[in-house]
């Protein structure tokens, strides 16, 4: 355990720099609806998205794990994710979003209580300012060589990769689910 916290604390202090103030927040739970509360209760007292992982913990099962960070100087923002086992359903849920003013902030994949294996998309939207809305594309494939040609496409069209996971959803068995974005005209 304390190689963990060591690690943790390496990792904050380059995301923040140098002698800066940080508080963190471990947030753990089997359900993305809980969640979603619980990050944006955290937003509210400040805390902002670091990172995620979904997997099995020693006590908890199968969970998605956030931490969250804080410090003086970050402005209110709040959270969506989008939790789905069908690429299809990802791509429309995160437009949707995108549309409302949420960007991308992270995924992974984990076994929900209710859902089964899904990948889970975490967005954020800055109050303080006026939302850039994006375009979103999901590009899913359990081959390497396929994943290219769709990434060199999708760039080629203006998007930009912003993240991947890789494990086994509902509807595709083992995949490369990958998220892409553009500012919307």
């Amino acid at each position: 355990m304390r190689t963990f916290a060591a690690t943790l604390v390496m990792v904050c202090s380059v995301i923040v720099g140098p002698g800066a103030q940080q508080d963190v927040r471990v947030l753990a739970t089997a359900k993305t609806s809980t969640m979603e509360h619980e990050m944006n209760d955290a937003a509210e007292a400040g805390f902002r998205f670091a990172g995620v992982m979904g997997g099995d913990t020693a006590f908890g099962g199968s969970e998605v794990v956030v931490i969250m960070t804080r410090t003086s100087t970050q402005p209110p923002v709040q959270y969506k994710l989008l939790a789905t086992g069908k690429t299809s359903t990802m791509e429309k849920e995160l437009q949707q979003a995108g549309d409302a003013g949420f960007e991308y902030r992270g995924q992974t994949v984990f076994k929900s209580t209710f859902g089964g294996k899904e990948v889970v998309a975490i967005l954020e939207r800055d109050k303080s300012v006026e939302p850039v809305r994006y375009s979103y594309r999901v590009v899913a494939t359990s081959k390497t060589s396929t994943m290219e040609k769709e990434l060199r496409d999708s760039t080629a069209a203006g998007y930009e990769f912003v993240g991947m996971t890789v494990g086994k959803t509902l509807i595709g068995g083992e995949e490369i689910v990958s998220i892409l974005r553009r500012k919307a005209e």
